[in-house]
């Protein structure tokens, strides 16, 4: 990976997003960030989104609607209530079966896995 140039304004994305574990869509991180850099637009945001995420800094987390970002790119997994469609980290202890299939001769270098279902606040 190349290093990539200072940017006060992809700064302020990464940033946001680590501080964060609600996976905002770009149009939240837009909204949060515009208050600490007013004069970014929301073109330069994806434009940030895209270039965090070629980079493995940022996780892109798609839903079927709106991408959602993650700024903690550690092995975990995620779950999308199909209602409210708030996006929710699970903390899954043995992930040895999904990051190692047997009888499997290649290499594996990384792995998406996404649950669905209602979240505790839809499911009452």
């Amino acid at each position: 990976m190349a290093t990539l140039r200072n940017s006060k304004q992809r700064d302020a994305v990464l940033k946001d997003l680590q501080l964060r574990f609600d996976h905002p869509t770009a149009e939240d991180v837009y909204l949060s960030v515009k208050k600490a850099v007013p004069s970014i637009s929301l073109a330069t945001v994806y434009r940030n989104l895209k270039l965090l995420e070629s980079e493995g800094l940022i996780l892109r987390i798609p839903t079927g609607d709106s991408d959602r970002y993650d700024g903690h790119t550690h092995n975990h997994y995620h779950f999308t209530c199909k209602d409210c469609r708030k996006v929710l980290d699970l903390d899954i202890a043995d992930q040895n079966p999904v990051t190692h299939p047997k009888d499997f001769d290649g290499t594996i270098t990384g792995h998406s896995l996404m649950f669905f279902g209602l979240c505790s606040r839809c499911k009452k």
